[in-house]
């Protein structure tokens, strides 16, 4: 399948990028080359191959699936510039 300057125009416009002409003929061939090869890869022979969910066999460790408070509140509080009562200390806002 090959593309034209005006298939290319299409897209910019599709996109919203502004492509000159220049541009627009080098990649109508870009864009057809890439094409090209992706129409080889569907002659490919894959009758018998299994379908692959990942392309690796490693199953990822999973952990407990519990809400905690993540027992990190003085650790937190110490960044604070202030705080009170477990809380930070904010500036009052009134409007």
């Amino acid at each position: 399948m090959a593309l034209d300057s005006q298939a290319v125009a299409k897209i910019a416009r599709l996109a919203r990028i502004a492509v000159s002409e220049e541009e627009k003929e080098h990649f109508a061939k870009e864009i057809s080359g890439i094409l090209q090869w992706v129409e080889q890869l569907s002659e490919v022979n894959t009758e018998g191959v299994p379908l692959m969910t990942s392309v690796s066999h490693m199953k990822l460790p999973l952990r407990s699936d519990v809400a905690t408070d993540g027992n990190q509140q003085e650790a937190i509080l110490k960044n604070a510039p202030d705080s009170d009562y477990g809380c930070f200390v904010v500036p009052k806002v009134m409007e």
